[in-house]
């Protein structure tokens, strides 16, 4: 005799702010809090990296209705940099594809560079990002080596901070 699962799911609306760990994907995230509190229909306000930490506004029930808004508003970020390598992700968990042992460069001059990202920028979203294209998240096609044509967008930088430089590497608050 075969048992039927009962749909535990129930009509729930708030949203919750959680923070997301490294190594999780998004929709895992979402799925998490959307089985925790058996809401009926979830989504996020923006994705993050499967490699970043952070907010996750995850929408439930009636509050689903305003996550544009959520994900149209402005973000803040800090990062760390290794100064002297590049990997073919460009970010840590990609492999070493280049790699200066010493790199010799003043805060000053780094300063003065961040300067130039300051302001509306051209971007080209990288192929080791949470991007969707035709609903599917670019990082999942750079990790079957594929590359997908990606068109460049207008982004909107209105603070680049250099909050500690030393020993080669860099954090910023963007």
């Amino acid at each position: 005799m075969s048992r039927r699962r009962r749909n535990r799911s129930r009509d729930i609306s708030g949203i919750v702010v959680l923070n997301k760990a490294a190594g999780l994907s998004s929709n895992s995230a979402l799925q998490e809090v959307k089985k925790l509190y058996e809401a009926n229909k979830a989504g996020h306000a923006g994705s993050l990296d499967p490699l970043a930490t952070g907010v996750l506004p995850v929408c439930l029930g009636e509050a689903t209705k305003v996550s544009q808004f959520l994900l149209d508003s402005d973000k803040r970020y800090r990062t760390r940099i290794k100064l002297g390598i590049r990997t073919d992700s460009g970010d840590s968990e990609g492999t070493i594809i280049e790699q200066h042992e010493k790199v010799s460069v003043s805060r000053k001059v780094v300063e003065h560079a961040l300067t130039k990202f300051k302001g509306e920028v051209e971007q080209l979203p990288p192929m080791h990002s949470a991007l969707k294209i035709k609903g599917v998240p670019l990082y999942k096609f750079a990790r079957k080596g594929i590359a997908i044509e990606r068109k460049t967008r207008l982004i909107s930088v209105y603070k680049i901070e250099l909050v500690n430089f030393g020993n080669g590497e860099l954090e910023l608050d963007i």
